[in-house]
Parts: C-alpha cells; sequence; structure tokens
C-alpha cells in the first residue's frame, strides 16, 4: 500500500517512516513543506512531496500527485505552551490542513483512508470519576491546542458522516522517545544531563511541575498502533492510545538522574508551569486492543535509556561541529 505521512520531518513521523518501512509492505511517501529529508535513513527509501497544508492548492497538487492509500496526518502544532504564545496560529494549523486534506479527497473522489492524529489534550479537564479516560469520556480541552485537535476531530467526524469519508481518529496519550524536541519533558531533561556530565553547564536540572502523573508510552508503540488502525481500525471511529499506566514526571526524572554519571540538583522554574495542568491522566485503551490486538513492547526504563543515549549522542555531536 501507499502511505503519504504528513509532517514526516517530525519527531512522530520519522519514527512511522521507519516502522513502515521496517514492515516492507508499503511504497512511503511524505509531505513536507521542505523538499529535504530530516533523517539520513529515510533519504532513498521515502519520495518527499513538497507542499505547506495551509495552501489548499498547493495540498490538492499533492495529494494528486501520489494518490495514496492511506494518509497518516500527522503534520501541525503539537506544543501546548506554544498554543497559550499562539492561539492564532495553532488553531489555524491544526485545523486547514486537515480541512484542505478532505476537501481534496472529496474533489477528486480518492477512496484514501486517513488516519487523523489528535491528542489526549482533547479531554482535558478530567475529573476523577472519568478515570482511565476511555473515548466517551467528555472533551473538556483546556489549551488552545487541545481545542484545535478536538476541532480537527470533529471535522473529520463531520466529513465521514456527510460524504463518507474513510477516517480513523486516534488520541495518543503522552508519548515520548528518542529524537523527541526538548521542549517536550523526558527529552528536556535528558538534554540537561546530558550538557552536565560534558560541563556545559552547571549541574542543575530545571524543571517544572513533578507532581503531574502522566501515561507515558514509547513512541515506537505509538506508531505500531498507527499502522495497525490503518489495516484494521474502523471508519469514523476514535482510538486511544495508551499504556494504561500513570507515572510522576518526578519518577521519570529520578530514573533519568539514576544514570547520570555526576551529582545533579534539582531546580523548580516557574516559568516551566503550564497556566492550567491536569493532575492525574491514565489512558483506557481497551478499544484499541480489541480492535487490533496491539500491546507496547517498550519499557518505561527501555525508553528512558534510549532518550538519554540520543541526547549524550546528540550533545557530542555539537561540540564537535562546534570545535571542529
Amino acid at each position: 500500500m501507499r502511505a503519504l505521512i504528513t509532517g514526516i520531518n517530525g519527531f512522530v513521523g520519522g519514527h512511522l517512516a521507519e516502522y513502515l518501512l521496517a514492515d516492507g509492505r508499503w511504497d512511503v511517501w511524505g509531505l513536507s513543506r521542505s523538499p529535504s529529508l530530516v533523517l539520513p535513513e529515510l533519504i532513498g527509501n521515502v519520495q518527499i512531496v513538497q507542499a505547506d497544508l495551509a495552501d489548499a492548492e498547493a495540498t490538492t497538487r499533492a495529494l494528486v500527485q501520489v494518490r495514496p492509500n492511506v494518509i497518516f496526518h500527522l503534520a501541525g502544532q503539537p506544543f501546548v505552551p506554544e498554543s497559550f504564545r499562539d492561539p492564532a496560529g495553532t488553531l489555524a494549523a491544526n485545523t486547514l490542513g486537515a480541512l484542505h486534506i478532505f476537501l481534496t479527497l472529496i474533489e477528486y473522489r480518492m477512496t484514501t483512508r486517513v488516519i487523523v492524529i489528535g491528542t489526549n489534550e482533547e479531554y482535558g479537564k478530567i475529573d476523577p470519576e472519568d478515570l482511565p479516560i476511555d473515548e466517551d469520556t467528555p472533551l473538556r480541552p483546556t489549551s488552545p491546542y487541545g481545542v484545535s485537535k478536538a476541532a480537527q476531530s470533529l471535522l473529520a467526524l463531520q466529513y465521514h458522516y456527510s460524504h463518507g469519508l474513510d477516517v480513523v481518529r486516534v488520541r495518543p496519550f503522552t508519548h515520548i522517545g528518542p529524537r523527541q524536541n526538548e521542549r517536550f519533558v523526558t527529552a528536556a531533561f535528558a538534554r540537561q544531563i546530558a550538557r552536565i556530565e560534558l560541563g556545559l553547564q552547571p549541574p542543575v536540572v530545571q524543571v517544572g511541575n513533578l507532581a503531574a502523573q502522566r501515561d507515558f508510552t514509547d513512541v515506537r508503540d505509538v506508531v505500531a498502533a498507527y499502522a495497525l488502525l490503518a489495516e484494521h481500525g474502523e471508519s469514523g471511529e476514535v482510538y486511544n492510545v495508551g499504556s494504561g499506566r500513570a507515572v510522576m514526571i518526578r519518577e521519570l526524572l529520578d530514573m533519568l538522574l539514576a544514570e547520570c554519571t555526576v551529582p545533579v540538583e534539582v531546580r523548580l522554574n516557574p516559568e516551566l508551569m503550564r497556566p492550567i495542568d491536569i493532575p492525574l491522566v491514565v489512558c483506557d485503551a481497551s478499544r484499541l486492543r480489541a480492535r487490533t490486538g496491539w500491546q507496547p513492547r517498550y519499557t518505561l526504563a527501555e525508553t528512558l535509556h534510549d532518550i538519554l543515549n540520543y541526547w549524550r549522542a546528540r550533545v557530542r555531536a555539537e561540540v564537535q561541529a562546534t570545535t571542529g
């Protein structure tokens, strides 16, 4: 099958492309605003079409050129704090791209399946009686990012009902892994530790709210769920993806610090606190497991070990590049 991954140069897009290529049954294409691929491993194995999804005509040209069997729609603005700084940009990025895809499929009568990637942030304000969070939990988003993704999901459902589009909506909970941007919590911790070990910054890790408990899943397990849903998901349905276990962010930090080679002080930075932070989030992914048989393969310890080693290697490479 021919797959088109929007946002292929992003954290999740790269991992998804690697997964599909390793599967061996996919012809993998990527849609990006950049004409080149970020991951060297994908060069020669993935074809790129260049388009900005905010441009309706460019989106149409790209989809007509590729004519994919499946679109994995990952492109968008993924950072919650950024959505508070630029709510209009976040709403536009996370709704218009999906809309332009849907309108093209309708105009050209393509039977493409679209895997519409949302987020657990759509659920937003969680009350204790909501836990664990299943797909019937009310949507009460607490950030512009959550609102934008809820709107994208509703657009997908609307076009499924009104025009019969083949869409499968997905709400992944917090996913982490190697190559994630340092704006996200585990990558931020790991990068600081890697820099401290090399003497590039004082032995202090800056942190935000460590008491929050989140449902963490390795990105490599998450993209496996996306691929399974592309083949077995029910059209129009929505599926949570998560481990089903809540872990305190302090525990993640402690596990990373246990691998650190030097003593480190932990210091609270108020600037890293969110305007609103839900204390406990736990996923119920039983619908996904029942439909596809999906189970996570990576333990949290393995994931954190891989994240820290990625940042150690990246920081060393950055130093070597600057020192010659």
